[in-house]
């Protein structure tokens, strides 16, 4: 015979503890925290509830980086660990427990371009002509993270002297960096190896540089956020140049969140960078406060038919961003399409005209290190060798050209041609009273590793790095099923929080970013 106990409902989950033999609730050990797709926040709350201390946090990166960048499916994104990153993760734990956080990104494990001077770890520009350097001072944006209490977790690949926006290759480190999302598929570039080691979930975020597209390309090729701030609000001090005129540096992440969290620690003025006197007396927005779900609520923005619409764009990049288009829409934005900048096809660049540029810049860059890098300037580096073959002509072509620093009469010419885009995109918003400009990053897929023959897609070369003016990225879905796109909100000279709010009311509507299969949560 069964005996029936009744149970009150207030008693329940306790007899069935004592029944079944369970450990109370209370006891019972929280799960293991999880580093993939984990963001600051979770983090660091893992950190207040003692879930987690920063040395277990860097050993779970650096366990996958072991098991995914060089083995199984060979990333091939980093170019050195560091090696003092445990011990730098204990020193931490040792001074939370003491007086709690050393600042916003307190044992944030971060993924540093290797074309950003790094204090004790080789900063090679991706090439053979830098290996062995080691600078003595950090990056300005690098010593900003440090500060902050940030962990340089690694020092990622990029195309060579960052000339390329297509792929990741470098001299110094062998083979390709691959997509995460497809391992025949190419980053694109220059900041490839921050974004594949982001995406991958082998740090936590990154740094990256961007002259006309390293930001904001591998960013969309790898289903991230990436930032390309105004020019001056952000210093390059520290990064190895590939043109001052359009070089900037910054965050590149898995939510727009992280990257406004980063944002906010490395903007504003720097001795070491006289183009960021521009942001002397600006007062700063607070970037995370300025996201909200309703950011889009009521904004005017347009389409930008003149930055993806080209002979060679892929059909089904235009139809997951016409779904983006609508989802702006739905999200309560008044959309303008099309948005045409008028007077554009007007506006020419003196033809033959060499301003500053390649030249120019590094040799100003090695001449300040003199005695400390290894080569004196471009000559020494095109008779030195030490770069990949594919790179080897457009050194030589750099080297054989004039330098024309920035008081010669190209320069001159170059400015007034800026200043000319400036003021068509500036008529073209006023008149449509514009929030934004929006885009596809990419007009096609990633290419496959190899190949430069098929319409490559770049929409990023025009329209920030020559005006100067912010542009975000922001994941908007997956063409061919699992290859990442982007789109790309593009606006006024520091409009930085405002776009950056646009970029989360939409990702947080939509919710395209998930993480690659092909590196999943390590056993």
């Amino acid at each position: 015979m069964i005996r029936r106990v009744r149970i009150q409902p207030a008693a329940t989950l306790a007899v069935l503890v004592a029944t079944l033999g369970l450990a109370p609730l209370e006891a019972q050990a929280p799960p293991p925290f999880r580093v993939e797709e984990a963001s600051i926040a979770d983090i660091h709350g893992a950190f207040r509830a003692g879930r987690l201390t920063c040395r277990a946090l860097v050993e779970q990166y650096l366990r996958r980086i072991d098991a995914y960048d060089k083995n199984g499916p060979g990333i091939n994104a980093i170019v050195l660990v560091n090696p003092q990153a445990l011990a730098e993760a204990q020193a931490l734990d040792v001074r939370y427990k003491a007086s709690g956080a050393v600042g916003p990104l307190h044992c944030i494990p971060m993924i540093v371009k290797d074309n950003f001077e790094t204090t004790g770890l080789q900063s090679s520009n991706g090439s053979l002509t830098f290996e062995g350097y080691v600078p003595s001072t950090d990056a300005f944006q690098v010593a900003r993270i440090k500060a902050a209490g940030a962990i340089v977790l690694a020092k990622s690949n990029l195309a060579e002297w960052a000339f390329t926006p297509n792929e990741t290759l470098s001299s110094i480190l062998p083979g390709y960096t691959k997509n995460p999302y497809a391992l025949d598929r190419v980053t694109a570039g220059s900041s490839g190896g921050t974004a594949a080691a982001v995406a991958a979930s082998f740090g936590a975020i990154g740094l990256g540089s961007d002259t006309g597209n390293s930001i904001r390309g591998p960013s969309s090729h790898q289903a991230l956020v990436g930032i390309r701030s105004t020019m001056g609000l952000t210093s390059r001090a520290g990064v190895f140049p590939l043109s001052l005129l359009a070089d900037i540096a910054g965050p590149m992440g898995r939510t727009v969140t992280d990257v406004a969290t980063v944002f906010q620690v490395v903007v504003g003025e720097d001795s070491n960078d006289a183009v960021t006197a521009a942001a002397r007396g600006r007062t700063i927005p607070n970037y995370s406060a300025g996201l909200s779900r309703d950011a889009l609520r009521g904004k005017r923005i347009g389409v930008l038919h003149q930055a993806y619409e080209r002979e060679g764009t892929d059909a089904e990049v235009v139809q997951v961003f016409m779904k983006a288009v609508e989802d702006l829409r739905l999200a309560g934005a008044s959309i303008v399409d099309p948005a045409t900048v008028e007077g554009l096809d007007a506006i020419r660049r003196p033809p033959g005209i060499s301003c500053q540029g390649f030249k120019y810049d590094i040799n100003q860059f090695l001449a300040a290190r003199k005695g400390r890098v290894p080569v004196a300037d471009l000559a020494a580096v095109v008779k030195g060798g030490k770069f990949h073959p594919t790179v080897q002509r457009r050194l030589e072509q750099a080297e054989q050209g004039p330098a024309n620093g920035p008081e010669t009469p190209d320069c001159a010419a170059e400015r007034t041609y800026r200043d000319q885009v400036r003021a068509a995109v500036l008529k073209t918003m006023d008149a449509l009273k514009l929030d934004a400009f929006v885009y596809p990053t990419w007009s096609n897929p990633p290419r496959l590793i190899g190949d430069l023959n098929t319409p490559g897609g770049d929409n990023s070369q025009f329209f920030s790095p020559t005006t100067g003016w912010p542009a975000v990225q922001v994941p908007m879905g997956y063409t061919r099923g699992n290859l990442p796109a982007g789109v790309t909100f593009f606006g006024r000279a520091w409009s930085e929080a405002d776009l950056l709010a646009f970029a989360f009311a939409y990702e947080q509507a939509t919710r395209h970013r998930h993480a690659p299969a092909t590196t999943p949560p390590l056993r």
